[in-house]
């Protein structure tokens, strides 16, 4: 297979690394996802992760807490998540790096966009935590910002169903697949497949998001190279 896409950026839910145990680490599980990862390295394909952190903590579940709070306990889950990545990689022999938006030097780099790029340009894949480093943005709006920023080609979001569908199709059986869709559609909609924000980002910079199903992590290097697995959310 042919990568269609030169620089990627990977968003991956921090519930998918969960598995089973639905909550923490399962880390036979993150080696599966990080297998395709290893072949789009291996491919020259230059890729940048951007995880969440429900896995570990959902600030908006949080009842009573004051919302700035629950966020930041938030971006923290995302770095164990992107460390737990990261040292996954690197026992695949994959050279990755870990960024993040709020400083924290004895534990990863603070996110400088000239040295992300670097990375990848020398063939690390770069895992970008902590999301806008700012309350109130989800890790849809953190990796939309990312990829825009890195100048990816596209954004991969790896999700629990196989694309953008009408309604939910986990409640209804008759729910219709897009295979392309705009972000115009999508929030006039109010499809469920990202947050406004992220969708108003990605639509104003021009950023195709590509929205697929993890439950084959094989999907991952299918996507990159053009196969139709999931549904593109684009102007």
């Amino acid at each position: 297979m042919k990568p269609k896409y030169k620089r990627v950026l990977l968003k991956l839910s921090g519930e998918a690394l969960a598995g089973e145990k639905k909550s923490g680490i399962d880390f036979d599980i993150a080696a599966k996802y990080c297998e395709p990862i290893k072949k789009l390295n291996e491919m020259g394909v230059e890729a940048a992760i951007v995880v969440g952190g429900g896995n570990f903590w959902r600030g908006r579940s949080s009842g009573s807490m004051q919302r700035t709070t629950a966020d930041q306990m938030g971006m923290l889950a995302t770095v164990i998540n992107a460390l737990g990545i990261a040292d996954t990689l690197q026992q695949m022999g994959v050279d990755a790096r870990v960024q993040t938006a709020l400083a924290m030097p004895q534990v990863a780099e603070q996110y400088v966009r000239s040295k992300a790029v670097r990375h990848l340009e020398k063939g690390r894949v770069v895992i970008f935590g902590c999301g806008t480093g700012n309350p109130y943005f989800s890790t849809d709006t953190g990796a939309a910002l990312r990829a825009i920023e890195i100048d990816a080609d596209i954004m991969l979001k790896a999700t629990m169903v196989d694309g953008v569908y009408d309604s939910d199709p986990h409640k209804n059986p008759n729910a219709v697949k897009f295979d392309t869709i705009t972000f115009h559609e999508v929030l006039d909609k109010g499809l469920a497949v990202m947050d406004s924000t992220a969708a108003s980002l990605s639509m104003d910079n021009n950023l195709s998001i590509l929205v697929f199903n993890l439950d084959n992590p094989d999907n991952i290097v299918k996507a990159v190279c053009g196969e139709n697995v999931g549904t593109v959310v684009t102007n």
